[in-house]
């Protein structure tokens, strides 16, 4: 933060010592706050430079006033400097706390952390998620959990957060709280996110996570076969309100979208594409990207099946989805009626569209980023595993190819 600062020197009249010499003082002001304090050094009058701010002559001890004068203009423009490095905001206050070596108040983890996360309350629905920030609030309760484990105490100077207490962190979140390797590493991210505004602040000077070595494991996402799928749509359900699940859940698996996304979808998200075609147009709660997505027939069936829905009108939304927990409740009941042997959940059908319904039937994986709303390709390519039913269809036509060359005789090669 730019601050105007001015120094202005002079031979205090009213502080005359017995000898007829005067105190030199230094007068400070930083954006109009204003103050003064000796330099402890004394002055003949006659010999007080007003202008030059400093003793004229050329006598050794008039060299050792005005060094000493110059050293503390040096030192003013070099707090000045430091503060402006550590971009706080300059005040007199901060000025001469680090001017004269006031011990600043230890900053602790907990109000620092629980500071970012009242930010990221407040931008809810415009930069982040509720979830986002339930996750946050999750993980400070958890080190503070943590302090009072390995500590007995409940908060710590951030100067203290070195590797050892990162490892301590982690080992504590698997034994004590028994929390899965990718479930460690979320929480270990969202603690990473606030140590680098302690860097970013100039509060740390080293950055305790350099040495870390922890890192994600790739797990295998839960998908429906096209064989799953078939089970499923074809499946006769006379509970209305399992039937609705089904439904609910089938158009996630042609559209991919998320539960919130399908919970927050309106008349206004259904555009014309650019192929004439009606298109799902929305921006993804979770990462704020744009996604479009062409209404394949199943999904559009459903749209109609649910446009005169009693919850859809009086809530103008396109369809009457239940909570995400009862969502995931009736999924189970589902998947056990229709003898699926999966673990069902929402967010299956996410995956599902991905990998059975675009990408194992040849849509280019950056058609299929694009729609999901994935900010890169690295997080489609989780997806991008090809499934047993593709490597088959594809050997099935190589096989069919082969024969038909064989069946050819243009194709034969020369006898010799």
């Amino acid at each position: 933060m730019n601050a105007t600062i001015t120094i202005h020197m002079y031979a205090r009249a009213s502080r005359v010592n017995k000898t007829g010499e005067l105190p030199i003082y230094i007068r400070l002001t930083i954006n109009g706050e204003r103050t003064e304090f000796t330099t402890k050094k004394y002055v003949d009058p006659k010999k007080w430079d007003e202008k030059a701010m400093k003793v004229k002559g050329n006598s050794e001890e008039t060299r050792t006033i005005n060094s000493y004068l110059d050293s503390i203009k040096l030192k003013i423009n070099q707090t000045h400097l430091q503060l402006q490095y550590k971009s706080e905001p300059i005040t007199l206050e901060t000025f001469l706390d680090l001017y004269t070596g006031k011990k600043e108040k230890a900053r602790t983890l907990v109000p620092i952390f629980q500071n970012h996360n009242n930010k990221v309350k407040e931008l809810i629905g415009i930069e982040y998620a509720q979830g986002t920030h339930t996750r946050y609030e999750t993980t400070l309760a958890h080190i503070q959990k943590f302090l009072k484990w390995k500590y007995r105490k409940d908060d710590i100077d951030i100067l203290q957060i070195d590797n050892i207490f990162i490892n301590d962190l982690d080992f504590y979140l698997r034994t004590e709280h028994k929390c899965a390797n990718n479930t460690v590493m979320k929480y270990i991210k969202n603690f990473k996110k606030v140590i680098r505004i302690c860097l970013a602040n100039g509060w740390l000077e080293k950055d305790p996570f350099i040495n870390y070595k922890s890192k994600f494991i790739e797990i295998e996402k839960t998908f429906l076969t096209e064989d799953d799928l078939q089970a499923i749509m074809t499946k006769e359900i006379r509970n209305d309100r399992l039937d609705l699940v089904k439904d609910i859940f089938l158009f996630a698996c042609f559209t991919g979208l998320a539960y919130i996304d399908v919970k927050q979808l309106t008349s206004h998200n259904i555009i014309k594409g650019i192929d004439g075609q009606l298109w799902i147009s929305t921006h993804r709660q979770k990462t704020d990207t744009a996604s479009k997505i062409p209404l394949l027939d199943t999904a559009k069936e459903i749209l109609e099946k649910y446009a005169d829905h009693p919850k859809s009108n009086h809530e103008d939304v396109l369809l009457p989805i239940l909570t995400n927990q009862k969502m995931n409740a009736y999924l189970k009941e589902i998947a056990d009626l229709c003898g699926i042997n999966k673990v069902l959940t929402f967010h299956c059908a996410r995956h599902t569209f991905a990998t059975t319904i675009t990408l194992s039937n040849g849509v280019p994986i950056e058609s299929v980023s694009k729609m999901l709303g994935h900010k890169s390709i690295k997080t489609t390519q989780h997806y991008d595993k090809i499934t047993d039913r593709k490597v088959a269809n594809d050997m099935e036509n190589l096989k069919m190819l082969l024969d038909k060359n064989q069946e050819n005789p243009k194709n034969k090669r020369k006898s010799i």
